[in-house]
């Protein structure tokens, strides 16, 4: 069986604390990415996402200069490389997330998204219905 270490995103471009929305924004561009861990050294922080700037920043007109520490989500739903993909698919889909850092040791070794799990044929049902109650939940919170 599949776990997190043979289909995460090992490469992940993270931030620093100290970094600012803007900063934030352009190497999402840059990564063609939706979100960005924060680290200090390799400990995980907090992450944020392209969302996180809509809400907590922009549509709260805060300035560019805003340090990331002041619009990320602190409160994370972590997988451990080990953890199998239909665990994974199984916490994603109750915590209502579409990303997983996947966190060894305090230290951040990778990320899984809801596509990196639907790309393995095995488990192309268990994210369709992952996101699928993803989506739905949003939808009755609307």
């Amino acid at each position: 069986m599949k776990t997190m270490r043979d289909i995460m995103t090992t490469n992940v471009d993270a931030c620093s604390p100290q970094e600012t929305i803007y900063d934030i924004a352009v190497k999402m561009k840059q990564d063609d990415v939706g979100v960005i861990p924060v680290c200090e050294g390799k400990k995980l922080l907090g992450v944020i996402t392209d969302r996180d700037i809509v809400i907590r920043a922009v549509a709260e007109k805060k300035q560019g200069s805003t340090r990331v520490t002041d619009v990320m989500s602190s409160e994370l739903v972590t997988g451990s490389p080990d953890m199998t993909i239909e665990e994974a698919s199984k916490l994603m889909s109750k915590d209502q997330i579409r990303r997983l850092p996947i966190v060894e040791n305090s230290t951040l070794v990778g990320i899984v998204s809801l596509g990196d799990i639907a790309v393995h044929k095995e488990t192309d049902s268990k994210a369709g219905i992952a996101l699928s109650e993803i989506s739905e939940h949003r939808d009755q919170l609307q």
